[in-house]
This record gives structure tokens, C-alpha cells and sequence, in this order.
């Protein structure tokens, strides 16, 4: 079965000046936005205790400057310049000022540790690399005598540490102050739809991140495609806290670009909670683990208030349940159960949205699976929550679920001018304006991943159902195969138990064995507030990790989770790791997917174990 999705525009190579035409590059969307909305603000970051605004021109005259600093360094096309950064408004403005002068943005994670960040500065050849703080600052100087190609590093923060080559922002700024205005303008003329635009190097699951060879063009219809797919109205805003090394932020940076839609910057992490209450953002984009969180966190209050305030919680949430499904199906809600929804909204159900500033209208889940139970929770409490799909080598886009059209365990229908089929191994496979060039200095990856006609094999395995929406229900590459020969699913067993508010994290464990085991992790909060509740006196997790009462409170939500599973993938034997599986020890690539073969190694004793009883 072969879906394509009509691309309800006048194509990828119109001329931007035309009626109803569409940016073909980077720079012309960006002058598009710029020009047509010069006093509308863009962007917010919060500095000193406020909120601050940066309107589209003065986004324009940031970025101009920046570029003018780049030509002044002797950037020219084709150069490679890394972002080594948080999320934040100088990112984004160094990005455009990349790509507005035909250089490559390459985005390094802050998370990344030194050696991380040289093989990515090495194998890029980058010239230049911004880095946010000293810390950044640090990575790259003790790695620097393995990088030939490296003349300059410009610090966000700070003034540098007087090292050759090493400049202040301030610093950097003036360096093209006598850059005349004629060389940004021929610079972005020179630019083509399919020069290369980013290198997003991939997470590296399997192996050593590669390389995916983005342009212009691919970005351009990612941003098109998104913005044609999700409700957006011109006033909308959104807060931006996804990693912009990933391109599924980068996308999301383009396609507000292209309404003049509102970027306000997170503080950090921890401060998202705050900051969504502050800019009351109309959608958000996240990974699913921040969902499941929410979702743990209201379950778990509203169960240990206990009594009255409980029973009326759950009453709510099912109220609410029953309408989202009648609503989700496109059915009529009957009078009597839209007096109740509105109650319950009233009493309770409006308290879920208020976390997200109280105007949400759609949240996007990207990256990686959302539990079933989770989406239909918030669509029990009103909040729309969107699954879609992408991978970094189709720049992040090639399914979405609608605001009006969604079907919660999907992740819905290919994108307009995206086409998609099934393989004869079931193997989902797409072909699209936003497919990359390839692999950078890598053919051989290039000529795996992406075929002769043209088609990008996902690694995932998937049906397409009557009304051409997507469910994924498997990785290829990730397949387990039983000695019995059944075909297994880790990520089907893991998201079930998962569903456990004491189990944070599941590796599920049994390929060319006899069963499936796992290996666990536990929710430090709600595994320390059972323990208290029960007499358990540890409080660490390593301690608890190894008591006979947390063991069999494990052994029991196991058991619970197994009645969901085929007997063959039910989980027969566990342990309980003593942490959780983390980015810096290794066990997570930066988008927080598991390294299953750093986990299986590292934890081999323990698997083995399993087996051998």
C-alpha cells in the first residue's frame, strides 16, 4: 500500500514574490518574515527576572550582524560552523546567520561529553564553533589539538579565557562592523534549494552518529508541511524547550517562522513549569517521558488525597474519558454528558490545562511512543496532545495527527507531499522533498538507508490502516526473536510496564532466549513515598533497590502488567538496576533513547543471570 498526501501548494520551486508562493531557501524565508512582519515580536527570553521581546526587525538587525561577523572571519559557502549551546534566542540567531551566508549549522548537545564533541567537530571539519558558556568552553579547548580545521570559538557568556582564537559575543560582534550590507545580500542570492543547509548528527543507538546532509530545500518543506498540518492561528505563541542541536526543534523554529508565530525561550529545564505559566504558550512540543511525568504526577497526588477529593477526581476523569471518545471518534456527546463534562471541567479537569498556562490548544509528542493512556488522560481533561512521527533523515516530519482528526495510538497520516508504504518486511518506507542528501563522507550508510528510487527506509516496522494513518508497532533493527522463534516487541512490553507509577525505566531483555526478562528502574519519588508508607526505612534508591518488600511490590505491578501480554512476551524474570539509565553515564542517546547494546554490555552479568537460574 503506497499513501501519498496531496501538497496543497504551488510546490517547493515557486517563486517566493508569487501569489501563493513559497520560500525556496532559508534566507528567503527568513526575509519573508522579517519584511512582512517587522513590528510583530517573535521572540521572548526571559533576562533579569522579565520576560523580554524581540520583534521580527530587530531579529533581522541581531542576525545581519551576526553573519557580517562570519564573512569578517572568512566563513564562506559550504563552511561548517557548530552550535554547541543550550536552547536559546543566540542559537537560533547564529543558525540564521549561518544559512543566510550558504555556511552549515552544525548543533552539538550541551549535554555531550568532550570526546562527544570532538568527533562532531572533526568529522564536520568545522571551522567555527559557538559555545554557550565556559563550561562548553572547556570541552572543546582540552580536545582542541585534534582539530585541524578549528580557527575560532566564540563564547555566548563571557569574555573567553584569552586563549588564541577564543572570543567574547561582544567581541565577535564588532569583527564585521565594517562589513557592508551588499555582502549579505550576494551571499544569499548565491544560495540553491538543495545546498546543504545543517548536518544533524544522529544519536547513535547502534553505533557512531552520522551525519544527515540537510538543505535548504528539506527544511523549507518540513516547515511548509508542519505549518499546513497543525491548527496555527497568527496570534499564537509557544515555548520552546526541546534541544535545538535535534532538527525536530530546528523544524519547529522554521515553521513559526513561516506564520511569524511567537518563540518564548525556557529558562532551563526546571524552570518549564514556571515559564508555561507565564507565557500561557497556545502548543507546545515535547517527547513523551514529559507527558507520562504530568500524568504520574496528578494521578499521584489526586490518589493520596484519598477520600472525597479522589472519588471526585476519578469521576471527572471519567466523564471527561467518555466525551473525549465520542469526540475522537466524531460522534454526537449527548446533552446529559456535555452538563457533566462541563461540571467536571468546572471542579476539576481545568486544573490539568492551568499547568500549561490555562490557553493551550494542542501539544505535539514527537521522538519516541506516548502511552495510550497518557493521550487519552488529556484528552479526558482537554488537552489535545498530538502524536506524530519523524526521523532526522526526512528532517523530522513525515506523519502528524490533526487537531480534528486524531487517533491516539497513531501517529497519524503522511504529511502533505509525503509519500509512504508499507515494505515487503513491513518495513515503513518514505520518499518526500524533505529526505536528506545523505550521510556525510559515508555512501555506503547513504546507500542503505535511502534506495535506488528514491525511498528512505525508516527502520520501523508499521501498518497503515483504511484511512492512511500510521501505527507503529515495532523497530526493525530491534526486533527480538525468542529461541522459540516469536517475533517480539520491546517497546510494546516496555511502554506496559511503564504504566507502573513505581517503574521509570524498562530495557526488555531475550533475544535468541527462551523468554523475555528486564531490566527496571525505579521512580525515585513515588518509590520513596510507598517505602515510607510501608515501613521501609531506606531512602536511597540503591538501597531500596535491593529490599525484599520493594522487590515484591515490583514482582506484583509485573505480574499486573503481564495480563496485557501475550504469554510469549510476557516478562518472567527482572532486576532492579540501582539508577536510572542516564545521558551522561552513557546508557541514553541525547534525544533519551536507549542504548540498548551499551545497556546489554554493561549490565551483562546481571541479564545473564536471568538465564541461568
Amino acid at each position: 500500500m503506497t499513501v501519498t498526501a496531496p501538497h496543497n501548494t504551488s510546490g517547493a520551486d515557486a517563486a517566493p514574490d508569487q501569489p501563493g508562493g513559497e520560500p525556496r531557501t532559508l534566507p528567503e524565508l527568513f526575509r519573508q518574515v522579517t519584511t512582512s512582519h517587522p513590528d510583530k515580536v517573535g521572540f521572548r527570553f526571559k533576562r533579569g527576572g522579565r520576560w523580554v521581546d524581540v520583534t521580527w526587525s530587530e531579529q533581522r538587525a541581531a542576525v545581519g550582524r551576526i553573519a557580517k561577523s562570519l564573512l569578517a572571519l572568512g566563513l564562506e559557502k559550504g563552511d561548517r560552523v557548530s552550535i554547541l549551546s543550550g536552547t536559546r534566542l543566540e542559537w537560533v540567531q547564529c543558525d540564521s546567520a549561518i544559512v543566510n551566508v550558504g555556511a552549515v549549522t552544525v548543533g552539538i548537545y550541551q549535554t555531550n561529553l568532550a570526546p562527544d564533541c570532538a568527533f562532531i567537530l572533526e568529522h564536520s571539519d568545522s571551522r567555527l564553533v559557538f559555545v554557550e558558556n565556559d563550561e562548553q568552553l572547556q570541552k572543546v579547548l582540552s580536545v582542541r589539538s585534534e582539530l585541524p580545521e578549528l580557527r575560532d570559538i566564540v563564547v555566548f557568556d563571557g569574555e573567553g579565557d584569552g586563549s588564541p582564537g577564543v572570543l567574547g559575543w561582544p567581541a565577535f560582534l564588532t569583527r564585521g562592523d565594517d562589513v557592508p550590507d551588499a555582502r549579505l545580500d550576494e551571499a544569499a542570492e548565491q544560495i540553491a534549494p538543495d545546498d546543504l543547509a545543517s548536518l544533524v548528527y544522529t544519536s547513535g543507538t547502534t553505533g557512531v552518529p552520522k551525519g544527515a546532509m540537510i538543505t535548504h530545500r528539506n527544511l523549507v518543506f518540513s516547515a511548509v508541511a508542519a505549518n499546513q498540518s497543525l491548527h496555527v492561528e497568527p496570534h499564537f505563541t509557544t515555548l520552546l524547550f526541546l534541544p535545538l542541536a535535534h532538527v525536530f526543534a530546528r523544524m519547529l523554529i522554521y515553521m513559526c517562522q513561516l506564520g511569524a508565530l511567537c518563540i518564548a525561550f525556557a529558562e532551563e529545564l526546571t524552570k518549564v513549569p514556571d515559564n508555561l505559566k507565564e507565557i500561557r504558550p497556545h502548543f507546545i512540543a515535547s517527547v513523551p517521558r514529559i507527558y507520562e511525568k504530568i500524568h504520574e504526577k496528578v494521578v499521584t497526588t489526586a490518589t493520596e488525597a484519598g477520600g472525597l477529593k479522589r472519588k471526585l477526581f476519578e469521576w471527572a476523569v471519567e466523564i471527561g474519558r467518555q466525551a473525549a471518545r465520542l469526540q475522537l471518534a466524531h460522534e454526537r456527546v449527548p446533552a446529559w454528558l456535555r452538563v457533566r463534562r462541563a461540571i467536571a471541567d468546572r471542579l476539576v479537569l481545568h486544573k490539568v490545562g492551568d499547568l500549561f498556562g490555562g490557553r493551550i490548544i494542542w501539544a505535539v509528542s514527537g521522538a519516541a511512543p506516548l502511552n495510550v493512556q497518557t493521550n487519552e488522560f488529556f484528552h479526558a481533561c482537554g488537552v489535545t496532545v498530538i502524536q506524530g512521527l519523524g526521523m532526522t533523515e526526512n528532517t523530522s516530519l513525515s506523519n502528524c495527527n490533526r487537531v480534528n482528526n486524531n487517533k491516539l495510538a497513531t501517529v497519524g497520516p503522511a504529511v502533505p507531499g509525503m509519500e509512504m508504504k508499507i515494505g515487503e518486511d513491513g518495513e515503513v518506507l518514505f520518499r518526500s522533498p524533505n529526505v536528506m542528501k545523505g550521510y556525510f563522507k559515508d555512501p555506503a550508510a547513504t546507500a542503505e538507508a535511502i534506495d535506488a528510487d528514491g525511498w528512505l527506509h525508516s527502520g520501523d516496522i508499521g501498518e497503515i490502516d483504511e484511512d492512511g494513518f500510521l501505527t507503529i508497532t515495532d523497530r526493525k533493527k530491534d526486533l527480538i526473536i525468542t529461541a522459540g522463534g516469536k517475533n517480539v516487541a520491546p517497546q510494546r512490553i516496555e511502554k506496559t510496564l511503564m504504566t507502573s507509577r513505581f517503574i521509570s525505566q524498562v530495557v526488555a531483555c531475550g533475544d535468541r532466549r527462551k523468554f523475555i526478562a528486564a531490566l527496571i528502574t525505579l521512580d525515585a519519588e513515588n518509590i520513596r513515598k510507598w517505602a515510607d508508607e510501608h515501613g521501609v526505612g531506606a531512602t536511597d534508591v540503591a538501597e531500596l533497590a535491593r529490599d525484599p518488600k520493594v522487590r515484591q511490590l515490583i514482582e506484583d505491578e509485573v505480574a499486573e502488567r503481564n495480563r496485557e501480554l501475550a504469554s510469549f512476551e510476557s516478562v518472567k524474570k527482572f532486576r532492579i538496576l540501582p539508577q536510572e539509565l542516564t545521558i551522561e553515564s552513557g546508557d541514553l542517546t541525547p534525544t533519551m533513547k536507549i542504548r540498548r547494546k551499551v545497556v546489554y554490555e554493561k549490565y551483562g552479568d546481571l541479564v545473564e543471570a536471568m538465564y541461568s537460574e
